[in-house]
């Protein structure tokens, strides 16, 4: 018999001093990276963006020469009761398909985490067990918020260096947009997408469903732990378990897509500054994550019109972090290359 999960927070009450008990960045560290990026052989600011997140990364990672060396990429899939209303194009069977999909490694995800060296779990939470229609009751009892919580907090490497969440649900764009609506208000048809290929009329029930959620769950537009527990699902709840853990070990999060950004914003809601530890990878096809990301104030790293979900395009964006920490660890200084003008 396998040993039971550590549960880190037992209790509601315990995941929010989880939330208020944050570690910030390291200012000597921010520094020191600044004055090294400063002394390289190259024009200031000529590798734009690619020195602030070079610099943003040493601040976590406490050295004036950052790395990514060890990245890992974790995927959580999840059933949604809510898909008994038909918001989605494909049955609720296409999860578990996929989940061994990705065990066999034949999906997209597998591939990019491959061609950057990125280390990949998969972990499935209860498929035969869906969460509960959101516009008839709570998707998740509050044990059951806490215990998916618990599985993306335990499933983060202490050792990685950077971090990937991706997820796999049928469903979830549509718990997504209920969350988004929650958490930055508009109207539901503002944050609900095509997901896995809806026609109109799928749109249009989308859009309903969500209304149909808020209105049963009006609480959830004021707490992000209530928003997550009532229009959520066990692979976005992992996911945010996930982000807080590797804010705990300072380890820096790419985002992925709408799903992922909309998990990330329930911690964001519940406690300000809960994500300063995360770059957003990218902005995606999907409606709703354009404006996600501006209510965040993350500006993507890529925009390739990608809304596959599974942590693909974060995984993408995983060389981008790549190629800005070997520039500002393995390029020389001026004096050490002996070069004038630095």
């Amino acid at each position: 018999m396998s040993e039971p999960m550590a549960r880190p927070f037992p209790t509601l009450d315990t995941l929010r001093a989880a939330l208020r008990d944050l570690p910030a960045p390291q200012a000597q560290a921010i520094a020191a990276a600044q004055a090294r990026n400063g002394q390289l052989t190259k024009p200031p600011g000529a590798l734009g963006r690619l020195e602030d997140l070079a610099i943003w990364m040493a601040g976590w990672q406490g050295t004036d020469r950052p790395h990514v060396a060890r990245p890992q990429v974790i995927i959580f899939a999840g059933n949604h009761g809510i898909t008994a209303r038909g918001v989605s194009a494909f049955p609720s069977a296409v999860t578990e398909q996929m989940v061994l999909n990705f065990q066999a490694g034949g999906a997209a995800i597998n591939q990019l985490a491959r061609t950057f060296g990125a280390r990949m779990d998969v972990h499935a939470l209860r498929l035969d067990q869906p969460t509960a229609d959101f516009t008839a009751q709570a998707a998740m009892t509050e044990d059951e918020l806490l215990e998916a919580m618990t599985t993306g907090w335990n499933a983060v490497d202490p050792d990685a260096d950077l971090l990937v969440t991706g997820e796999m649900g049928i469903g979830n764009t549509t718990s997504a947009a209920a969350l988004a609506h929650a958490l930055c208000g508009g109207a539901p048809a503002d944050w609900v997408g095509r997901g896995t290929g809806v026609d109109d009329a799928g749109l249009a029930l989308k859009a309903q469903v969500v209304a149909e959620g808020l209105a049963l769950h009006p609480a959830a537009r004021t707490d992000g732990i209530t928003a997550l527990r009532c229009l959520g699902g066990r692979e976005l709840a992992a996911m945010a378990g996930a982000i807080l853990r590797a804010r705990h070990l300072r380890i820096p999060v790419l985002l992925d897509g709408f799903i992922c950004t909309a998990a990330a914003a329930c911690l964001e809601a519940a406690q300000k500054g809960a994500l300063d530890h995360c770059l957003a990878a990218h902005v995606s096809a999907e409606t709703g994550h354009a404006p996600l990301l501006a209510h965040l104030g993350k500006a993507p790293l890529l925009s390739l019109n990608l809304r596959l979900g599974e942590g693909s395009g974060a995984a993408l964006a995983i060389g981008i972090l790549q190629g800005a920490v070997a520039c500002h660890s393995g390029m020389a200084t001026f004096a050490e290359a002996g070069v004038t003008g630095g």
